[in-house]
């Protein structure tokens, strides 16, 4: 890897894409899921990391019940013990901030704020923390806003492109969101993983939000081909979704010395570089969203 690094990753393609990855030294990747306690115990100790970053999730289904407690609960429970067994130093596990519940009491939302999930798949993914939790191990939770860049096929952007780009019809939601560029996240993770820095809940967020019809004008800017007859509609937000859920990020500022840095109309472009590169077929969200 770039600096040297030996990485395994273990991937099962459910939402993520093969030509994410190209082969390069250092690189290890296991096609399986980790829900398969034997797949996971092999994976540690044949490499036996120092460090772990769990980034596994089911989502695509918001009904899906059962998967979702199989990779969120019962896979995060196998990556614990796997790495309790093998004597992992530390441990970052991204988390959704729909851990606190669709309605907040407070915005923004503080690190204080009660625990309480009312979705499947934000149970699913409490769970997973607690256990990271309950391990003893050094970890970090990110309690992440909407990250959005190359390689994500999830969310409103890529939905937005796909259908922008294939003359279908697009709405936006009544809602807002706290946007951040893959590139800022992963400064900050790799601070966590090569520097050390932190322990701990976070929030991985800009502390703003942007309606989602803002997002729907900077990816029209990034399409000028792209000529709306009329204006898309907007609809209220499902039962299954929240308004808005804005983190506040002091923690992490204090800590990391870190905030985003990339503006959402330069965020936008860059993701919509790489769609048009590599294209894109299917997207997901983890909402109850009607065509």
């Amino acid at each position: 890897m770039a600096e040297d690094h030996e990485v395994l990753v273990i991937d099962n393609y459910s939402t993520g894409r093969r030509d994410n990855l190209s082969e390069q030294s250092g690189l290890t990747i296991v096609e399986d899921t980790i829900d398969d306690a034997a797949a996971v115990d092999a994976a540690f100790d044949g490499f036996e990391p120092e460090f772990v970053v769990h980034a596994a999730a089911s989502y695509k289904d918001p009904d899906a019940w059962e998967q979702d407690v199989l990779t969120n609960a019962l896979g995060t429970a196998n990556v614990v013990r796997s790495a309790q067994r093998t004597g992992v130093g530390r441990l970052l596990y991204f988390q959704t901030a729909l851990c606190y519940g669709t309605t907040p009491t407070e915005q923004p939302v503080t690190l204080d704020h009660p625990i309480r999930p009312d979705s499947s798949y934000a149970i699913s993914k409490t769970a997973g923390e607690q256990y990271i939790e309950m391990s003893g191990i050094d970890f970090l939770s990110f309690r992440l806003a909407n990250a959005y860049g190359p390689r994500n096929i999830s969310g409103p952007l890529p939905t937005f492109y796909h259908r922008l780009t294939e003359d279908k019809p697009v709405f936006v939601m009544d809602t807002r969101r706290d946007f951040i560029y893959v590139d800022d996240l992963i400064d900050v993770v790799r601070q966590a993983v090569v520097d050390g820095t932190g322990h701990g809940h976070y929030h991985v967020s800009s502390g703003s939000d942007f309606a989602i019809k803002e997002l729907l004008d900077a990816t029209l800017a990034a399409l000028p081909e792209v000529d709306l007859d009329e204006q898309p509609e907007v609809r209220p937000k499902g039962e299954d979704d929240a308004y808005t859920i804005l983190l506040d990020p002091s923690r992490i500022q204090q800590d990391f010395g870190w905030s985003p840095k990339t503006p959402l109309g330069e965020g936008v472009r860059r993701a919509i570089d790489y769609y048009r590169e590599r294209g894109i077929t299917q997207t997901y969200t983890h909402l109850k969203v009607g065509e």
